[in-house]
This record gives structure tokens, C-alpha cells and sequence, in this order.
């Protein structure tokens, strides 16, 4: 992906509109940035539009065309000054935030936040707990093969025997 990212970068190197950058989490001096932006897995690939200091995850392709083409069609979002990036549908759900004191718009906005959060923390426990019980599955699995296959072995040797003396006893027709 490197490659594809690198010249992601020089495609836009001019634009007045596009940033095109990477940051190494891996480097000591980069990962208080990255723990701020939720960066969690490598590699990350992550959008901001105007205004937006905790940007979104990119979800897309990861090959250059791809990149290109969703590079593209970024612009100033659905906005209050900005209606004209909105659909209707957004339009409408955007009226009635406006429509709401800033005291309550940000108790929303917290009370939205606190549900992802609790939703994703029950999810890293959920994932913490399916793996502990797939470690023992693969454990006990691992037992059961080691106590069986020699025996297996064993009893398919006694019976290709058994198989072969049953082949030399039974009675060949002649022409």
C-alpha cells in the first residue's frame, strides 16, 4: 500500500485543496498522536474535512484508483453554512439541531458519544472473551490430536493388514 499512498501524495503534492500525509505510530515522538486520533491498527487511513479535528475512519479500497477517485470526491461537508453539500434528508435532520440550544446540542453529542464508547468497550470484551475461548478450544483440540493420532495410526496399520490378508485369502477365479 505504501507505493499507492506515496503517489496518492504526489498526485495532489499542488493542490490547494488536498493534504496527502502519513505518520509513523510506531515512532515514540508520533504516538500521542495517533492515541489521540484512535489510531489502532496499521495501517490507518484516516479523511478530515474542514473544520474536523478527530477525522474518520476511511473505509474504501486501498489501491491507488481507489484512493484517487475517493480523494476526489472530498469537499466541505453538510453544514449549516454549507446546505448545498446537504441531501434533503440531511437538510431536515440538520434543522432540528439547529433548532436546539448549544447546551443541549452537546449534551446529545456526549450522550451519543457515551453510547459508542460503552458499545465499544462491550465489544472489546466480547472479542477479549471469544478469543480466551478459542485459545482453550485450540488447546484441548491440540490434546485430543496428540493422544489420538498415534493410535490412529496404529489402528488404520492393523487395519490395511487386516486388508491385505483378507485380499490374499479370498478365492481368485480362474479363466
Amino acid at each position: 500500500m505504501k507505493p499507492d499512498w506515496d503517489a496518492l501524495g504526489e498526485e495532489f503534492e499542488n493542490s490547494k485543496k488536498v493534504i496527502v500525509g502519513d505518520v509513523d505510530c510506531t515512532q515514540e515522538k508520533s504516538k500521542k498522536l495517533c492515541e489521540d486520533q484512535g489510531v489502532k491498527g496499521y495501517p490507518t487511513i484516516k479523511y478530515y474535512l474542514p473544520g474536523d479535528r478527530e477525522g474518520i475512519d476511511y473505509k474504501g479500497e486501498r489501491d491507488l484508483a481507489s484512493l484517487k477517485a475517493f480523494t476526489k470526491t472530498l469537499g466541505p461537508p453538510c453544514a449549516p453554512k454549507n446546505l448545498k453539500a446537504c441531501s434533503e434528508k440531511e437538510k431536515a435532520e440538520l434543522e432540528t439541531y439547529v433548532a436546539k440550544d448549544a447546551a443541549a446540542l452537546a449534551e446529545a453529542i456526549a450522550t451519543s458519544q457515551s453510547q459508542l464508547t460503552q458499545a465499544e468497550s462491550e465489544h472489546q470484551e466480547l472479542l477479549k472473551s471469544l478469543q480466551a475461548q478459542y485459545e482453550a478450544a485450540s488447546a484441548e483440540l491440540q490434546k485430543l490430536k496428540e493422544s489420538n493420532e498415534p493410535a490412529i495410526r496404529l489402528m488404520k496399520a492393523a487395519l490395511k493388514d487386516k486388508e491385505a490378508d483378507a485380499a490374499e485369502a479370498a478365492p481368485k477365479a480362474e479363466l
